[in-house]
């Protein structure tokens, strides 16, 4: 395995090479049975280039998608056989372009002719295409449970009639992993993943909808639940669906006519449904992976900017138990590729010898072209008989085809049916079977089956029923020119003999490499090798016979003018020029390197080497002489460059200055004249200034108004309190109005809007006592700076009988006071408190008076600095002994808020001298104010109550 990688490795680095120093595309042929590793050498081709190629993040994303279209190819495409656990049901062949870099910059796929029939039918000991496994085995349940699909493969007819769903040697858990990471890869969104995932599971249950005939023999479907699945996932009607798999519509004369199925036609319709629907979601999904592969030259668009390298991996010659008309077709592009390596190879390279006159013995080899002609001759191939038979009017069958065939190439010494053989073979060959002997060996095929696979029919109202379809894949798979196209489709077999036939044109336009795979045994195990199977095809595949003309031939030729201008320069008399015919330099030269005559012959238009020690040693000397010419033209370029490159920059130089000394003179001489030409406006318009706007002062104006405004925007006032403002000129004066006003505006508002409620409630309340007490009490000055709290007395410090009492009302403040009996004016320590209606004054546990704020008059109090306070009421009120005489400590605060919530701030009265106040019933009292140097209150000799108060600085 290792000396087979290394082989691989070594043609494709020597392809890569090739492509590289000769811009020239090239092809890697390879070829093998079933099961010789085609697949896998593609593989490690691809990830050989993956790793020696140059990288970039454009690049690397190309290398992830050209390796991970494998995987998915490989799930949808692949299959295992009776010789091949991962069999290529389809041939693939693969561009990878390169920049001039040589590094991959994107690729296409060609898919030829998927082996579709295995949808619906696989033999023993084989299985249906991998996806179907790995979906059932490693799809999650909710997946799963969305396609209506359950884990065991023995529930679908199309994954058991191979008897095989699960093989220990193929991890179909693993393989989804891989599958599902490479469409994210390639690029896949999950809608279109989740629509693949549809029609795949569609399939499945489109092998489990079953028919019954009815009493007309007429099918019918029994399998309800699977039509129900195949109308969600197909997104389709389940009517529509039902009817077209039990009805055939056909148009005659121009009329459209619906005739039933019976069970047998039935059958056919579903499975070539199955078949269809497959078949071309493959197609949809190359299509697909090129997409993501398109290389598009930003830089050059449509010019060929890349090079290509091409990889065939294609299905192998097989020979089953059974072969069918997927078998043919596979070993007839095998025998094509026979030919073309037989034409490229063994067959060009001897006609090369004698066309120009080197004595030469001929190699014989067998040149399968016969072969060939019978499979694809136009009137008499067996592919133009199989065509005649499934277009002409009539009963046509696979055993007509077979008679026919009798008929024509009867004669041919690699055709045999059981009609043409002796009597000893036709032991071995069937009424229904024919023999074709292949370069490969003899190959039986069962004609059954043939015309309806050459046709791949689907009938015209399941084409209908595609096209009305919601899926956007299959939507695009199934296009409605379809049905109004009148033109009969090519069959099967002619669709794929001109696939091969533009393969065949796409390969001899490349250089090709061959990689052929030897399959060492048929049973799949390593470490043995079976002689005479390896034996067997070393001989169908010509290597013995390629083998005799290469070691016979010669390794290297080239033209007469492409050798001498390579290795001219080894030869005095052919360098630097040789001026005659260029066979005889080309002599001249070889004699001159000392060429033995056994080493090289000299043909009509060639010069052909033998020995690839030979070439290697005149590729030495070459080297050598190139390094001893690159070091005297060094030398002398050097001093050469050198000077050129000083001059160069020296008038460089000279330009450069002269012209950027113009540049600076030029910007200089602008800008004095702009100096002048403002200067010259600025003085008119001063001297025009106190006149109305006109061209001679509207610079100066809009100087002058500018400069204000910028002089503003610089000194604009810093808060509400800041009274500052520039002094505008007289034609501003207005604007300068409207302006501080604007700004004053602006920061009261922007004030406003960063203070919180609370603060706002505190500011109204100093508003409230700065109308009722600025300038009318002398101690009003001190209690601006102290901000007024909402109580303070909590509730702990109020009597719960008290708190009782109140009930519901809400306390909105609380002070201690002292309360001054009406007679004898006895100080006494009360609690002072307001709610939403009333003001009451508490002693301990009681309520000594409550004033309803409806029967409050009036407030009293002194100008001066003392905190006594008078609240007055309605004596009528029986409830009432008088008014109330108060001295509190926050006397300004107390009586803001006691007007505040009584609603009595015009009844609040500033008394100078004394407070005249009612106590009793007929009664009156008197308290005199009178200023002093400290706060004295006692009963005078008068009667009266007398407050001494200190008189402060300033109010």
């Amino acid at each position: 395995m290792k000396f087979l990688l290394t082989c691989d490795y070594a043609i494709a680095d020597n392809s890569y090479r090739s492509l590289r120093t000769e811009r020239k595309d090239q092809c890697i042929l390879i070829s093998g049975e079933s099961g010789a590793g085609k697949t896998e050498a593609t593989k490690k081709i691809l990830q050989y280039y993956a790793v020696t190629c140059p990288a970039s993040q454009q690049v690397e994303t190309v290398k992830d998608r050209l390796l991970q279209s494998n995987p998915v190819l490989e799930a949808f495409g692949n299959a295992k056989t009776l010789r091949n656990d991962n069999s290529s049901r389809f041939g693939k062949y693969m561009d990878v372009q390169f920049d001039y870099r040589g590094a991959p910059v994107g690729g296409h796929i060609l898919n030829y002719l998927l082996e579709k029939s295995r949808v619906v039918h696989q033999n023993h000991g084989e299985r249906n295409f991998h996806i179907f496994y790995q979906l059932l085995e490693g799809g999650e349940e909710d997946l799963l449970r969305r396609l209506g699909l359950e884990k065991n493969p023995q529930q679908y007819h199309y994954l058991v009639k191979g008897h095989c769903a699960r093989v220990s040697s193929i991890n179909d858990k693993n393989e989804w992993k891989i599958m599902r990471r490479a469409l994210s890869i390639i690029g896949f969104s999950d809608s279109e993943v989740e629509d693949l995932l549809s029609i795949v599971a569609s399939v499945l249950h489109m092998g489990n909808v079953q028919f019954a005939v009815d009493e007309q023999g007429n099918s019918q479907v029994t399998t309800e639940n699977q039509i129900k699945y195949l109308a969600r996932l197909l997104a389709v009607e389940g009517s529509v669906l039902r009817d077209a798999l039990t009805h055939k519509k056909i148009i005659a004369k121009g009329e459209e006519l619906v005739s039933p199925l019976n069970l047998e036609q039935a059958a056919y319709a579903r499975d070539a449904l199955a078949k269809a629907v497959y078949g071309r979601t493959f197609s949809w999904l190359v299509n697909k992976v090129n997409k993501s592969l398109a290389y598009k030259d930003e830089k050059f668009p449509g010019w060929r900017s890349t090079t290509v390298l091409g990889l065939l991996d294609i299905y192998g010659f097989e020979v089953f138990q059974h072969n069918s008309f997927e078998q043919f077709c596979i070993n007839y592009c095998n025998e094509k590729l026979q030919q073309l390596f037989i034409e490229l190879t063994l067959k060009s390279e001897q006609e090369e010898y004698e066309s120009e006159g080197i004595a030469w013995e001929p190699v014989q080899y067998f040149n399968n072209k016969i072969i060939c002609d019978l499979v694809e001759e136009k009137f008499k191939g067996i592919i133009s008989i199989l065509d005649e038979e499934c277009l002409r009017p009539g009963d046509a069958t696979d055993t007509t085809f077979l008679e026919k065939l009798e008929e024509t190439v009867k004669n041919h010494p690699h055709f045999l049916t059981h009609k043409l053989a002796d009597q000893k073979t036709r032991k071995s060959l069937g009424r229904e079977e024919f023999r074709l002997s292949h370069y490969a060996g003899d190959v039986t095929y069962s004609v059954a089956g043939f015309l309806d696979k050459n046709n791949d029919l689907l009938f015209r109202n399941l084409k209908e029923t595609m096209c009305n379809s919601e899926n956007p894949i299959i939507n695009q798979c199934f296009d409605r020119t379809e049905l109004t196209d009148k033109k009969r489709p090519e069959t099967a077999a002619t669709q794929f003999k001109n696939s091969l036939s533009k393969l065949m044109e796409i390969l001899m336009s490349k250089e090709p490499s061959y990689i052929r795979c030897m399959k060492p045994n048929d049973a799949k195990q390593a470490d043995r090798f079976d002689e005479v199977l390896i034996r067997h095809q070393v001989k169908y595949l010509g290597l013995m016979e390629n083998l005799r003309v290469r070691r016979a031939g010669f390794a290297y030729r080239r033209k007469y003018e492409v050798f001498l201008q390579r290795y001219k320069s080894l030869c005095p008399e052919t360098w630097p020029t040789w001026d005659g015919r260029p066979h005889d330099g080309v002599a001249v030269l070889v004699k001159h390197l000392g060429y033995k005559p056994e080493e090289y012959k000299m043909g009509r238009t060639k010069i052909f080497i033998r020995f690839p020690k030979t070439l290697f040693a005149t590729e030495d000397a070459l080297e050598v002489r190139k390094q001893s010419l690159a070091t005297k033209m060094q030398a002398t370029w050097r001093g050469f460059y050198r000077r050129k490159k000083f001059l160069t920059m020296k008038r460089s130089a000279i330009i450069i200055q002269s012209w950027w000394r113009g540049t600076l003179g030029r910007r200089k001489a602008a800008k004095r004249k702009w100096a002048v030409e403002t200067i010259r406006r600025f003085i008119k318009g001063f001297i025009y200034r106190n006149h109305p706007r006109c061209p001679e002062n509207e610079y100066f104006l809009d100087y002058i108004r500018y400069s204000f405004l910028m002089n503003l925007k610089r000194n604009l006032p810093k808060n509400v309190l800041d009274k500052s403002w520039p002094t505008p000129p007289p034609s501003l004066s207005e604007a300068s109005q409207l302006l501080r006003r604007l700004c004053l505006q602006n920061m009261v508002w922007s004030y406003c809007k960063r203070i919180s409620p609370e603060w706002k409630q505190q500011l109204e309340q100093k508003v409230i006592a700065s109308e009722i007490f600025k300038g009318k009490k002398d101690n009003y000055p001190q209690s601006v700076p102290r901000l007024f709290i909402n109580t303070r007395l909590g509730k702990e410090e109020i009597h719960n009988k008290v708190l009782q009492a109140l009930e519901n009302e809400a306390l909105k403040y609380a002070v201690p006071v002292v309360k001054y009996d009406r007679r004898g004016y006895k100080a006494r320590p009360r609690q002072l408190l307001l709610t939403q209606s009333a003001a009451i004054v508490v002693e301990e546990s009681r309520i000594k008076q409550r004033i309803d704020y409806t029967n409050l008059t009036g407030i009293s109090v002194s100008s001066l600095s003392d905190n006594l306070f008078v609240l007055h009421v309605h004596c009528e009120d029986n409830k009432q002994k008088g008014d109330v005489v108060l001295q509190s400590d926050h006397v300004i605060e107390t009586l803001t808020k006691t007007a505040i919530l009584a609603d009595k701030i015009n009844n609040v009265n500033i008394n100078q001298g004394s407070i005249k106040f009612t106590a009793g019933q007929g009664k009156e009292g008197i308290i005199d104010f009178i200023s002093g140097s400290e706060l004295l209150i006692a009963k005078a000799k008068n009667g009266h109550l007398t407050v001494v108060a200190p008189r402060l600085n300033s109010r």
